[in-house]
């Protein structure tokens, strides 16, 4: 299996590292975290990317704008919203999403 690039977006450091950590706890997946979406944009035009992951405190049109910029820049990309829960939630969040797509 390849190993799946990952955006992390969120506003809460605390929670971000968190996801940035049990992202990268599986060994085929590589994560790098952003809590400023213009840093965030800036690495994505210059990264392929599989999923983008956003988490909380993001404001719903920060959210919907960084969705479109992600979609145009890399129509493929996979952007899910992760609010909440434990660490197999986020792994079934994502598994699921992939499945629905195709991609596993």
């Amino acid at each position: 299996m390849k190993t799946l690039e990952f955006l992390l977006l969120g506003k809460n450091e605390a929670i971000l590292a968190i996801l940035l950590r049990l992202v990268n706890a599986d060994e085929n997946w590589n994560a790098v975290a952003f809590n400023n979406e213009k840093e965030a944009q800036e690495y994505f035009q210059n990264h392929k990317i599989d999923i983008v992951l956003l988490s909380s405190g993001i404001e719903d049109h920060v959210e919907k704008e960084f969705t479109s910029f992600c979609l145009k820049q890399q129509p493929n990309v996979e952007v899910i919203e992760h609010f909440g829960g434990g660490s197999g939630l986020l792994k079934s969040e994502i598994m699921h999403r992939l499945y629905l797509k195709g991609k596993l």
